[in-house]
């Protein structure tokens, strides 16, 4: 039978007009994701050379951050489906590399600095693999877990806003470990969201899942630097 044929059976030929857009928007997703690791490093780099997220203080720090972060995804939201979505994303990634720098020269401080942040670098890549291949093998519908995954990241917000005055290192350990798992919860969410056909905008599924990966990186980074910084 061949394909002209198939277009003739009634559902045949969206069926496969479906599957082939959620490949397309999965694929897009993955090399834009990529492409976003560019401008972060660069960011890091800059915030850590420059030394100016380091000058400023944690409240001013994470005004910044906040009014920053959510501008941008605004921003984000309201070009997704014009030429200007791809060059605000990758600003964005931009400035959430800048942002990053300021526990990565903590870390780079420790003796052993570089080794740590290689190694939350391949546990952040472990974590990402291991979500993409259980979203296209898990069949049933997850999108009951955006719920109570989103009320957890509420909380780890708030949570995160009260450290940054009472400057807890045992409370920020934990809401690292519960990071980690929220989000790496969000990372399968999303990923399954694509690949279901639940998201058809690239630029939304790659924005959603770079801060799944954002968020389980820094909060191994923090983990690694309480638990296993050397100073010299």
């Amino acid at each position: 039978m061949n394909d002209q044929r198939l277009q003739t059976i009634p559902g045949f030929g969206s069926a496969g007009t479906f599957a082939a857009d959620r490949n397309r928007v999965l694929r897009n997703t993955y090399w834009l994701l990529a492409l976003s690791m560019v401008p972060t490093v660069l960011g890091a780099w800059v915030g850590v050379s420059t030394g100016i997220t380091a000058a400023m203080g944690n409240g001013l720090s994470a005004i910044i951050f906040l009014a920053g972060a959510f501008g941008f995804m605004f921003a984000i939201e309201k070009t997704k489906n014009s030429a200007a979505g791809v060059p605000v994303l990758l600003a964005f990634t931009f400035f959430m590399g800048l942002m990053l720098a300021r526990m990565l020269a903590v870390v780079l401080g420790f003796k052993n600095g570089t080794s740590l942040v290689m190694t939350a670098f391949a546990g952040t890549a472990v974590v990402f693999i291991g979500m993409a291949t259980l979203a296209t093998v898990i069949k049933r519908d997850l999108s009951g877990m955006g719920k109570f995954l989103f009320v957890g990241a509420l909380i780890l917000l708030a949570a995160g806003i009260v450290n940054i005055f009472m400057q807890s290192t045992a409370l920020m350990m934990t809401l690292s470990v519960l990071a980690i798992v929220i989000f790496s919860g969000f990372m399968l969410f999303d990923i399954k969201r694509v690949i279901d056909g639940g998201e058809t905008n690239y630029i939304s599924a790659t924005l959603a899942i770079y801060l799944d990966i954002y968020n389980v990186f820094q909060s191994l980074l923090a983990i690694l630097g309480i638990a296993g910084g050397e100073r010299d």
